[in-house]
């Protein structure tokens, strides 16, 4: 896992410049509670990201079961941490004035440790099938299972919407999945 570089840099203030455009007053409490605990672990990372990545060797072999609560709130760098907070920025707002404060941070928190567990679980899945420990070793960070968790959260509660992937319209429905498959594809890492 690569070091990122600690403090403001041009993602970071994007960001901020990005929040600031929406106005605090429009973002809901939980929404803003999670953009302010991520940039705030950014900025103070709990440990160094070789410490907090989520893997099946760190989390199940070695029983270091904290990185389930720490690898969803910490980032690569400061553009990973753009991207996954503008996303969370507006499923943030359409879902939480939706659902409600309560029940959307209930469902945050859930999705948060769940994504860990279906993280560790395919990449199990990964060792059994193609007999290749290496996958063991893959350690992530980021907010990015929440998202995507989120975004089919929202595609449930706002059906029939189009949206537009690498140019391709498709289906919001199914939007999700071929936006998965993109990023894979684009950054696999």
């Amino acid at each position: 896992m690569e070091r990122r570089q600690r403090g403001v840099s041009a993602g970071l203030l994007l960001l901020l410049y990005q929040i600031s455009q929406v106005g605090f007053q429009n973002i809901p409490s939980v929404t803003l509670g999670v953009l302010v605990l991520n940039i705030f672990l950014f900025l103070n990372p709990v440990r160094p990201l070789s410490e907090v990545c989520l893997s099946v060797n760190e989390a199940v072999h070695r029983k270091n079961w904290q990185r389930l609560l720490l690898a969803p709130f910490h980032h690569a760098d400061d553009w990973h941490l753009y991207y996954n907070m503008i996303s969370m920025l507006w499923k943030g707002i359409m879902l939480e004035r939706k659902l409600k404060s309560i029940w959307f941070a209930y469902i945050i928190a859930v999705f948060s440790l769940l994504i860990g567990v279906v993280y560790m679980v395919l990449e199990l899945l990964l060792v059994v099938i193609l007999d290749d420990p290496s996958y063991e070793m893959n350690c992530g960070v980021g907010f990015s299972g929440v998202l995507f968790a989120l975004k089919v959260l929202n595609n449930h509660y706002n059906p029939g919407r189009v949206s537009s992937v690498l140019g391709l319209t498709i289906s919001s429905k199914y939007a999700c999945w071929v936006e998965l498959v993109a990023i894979h594809l684009i950054s696999p890492g």
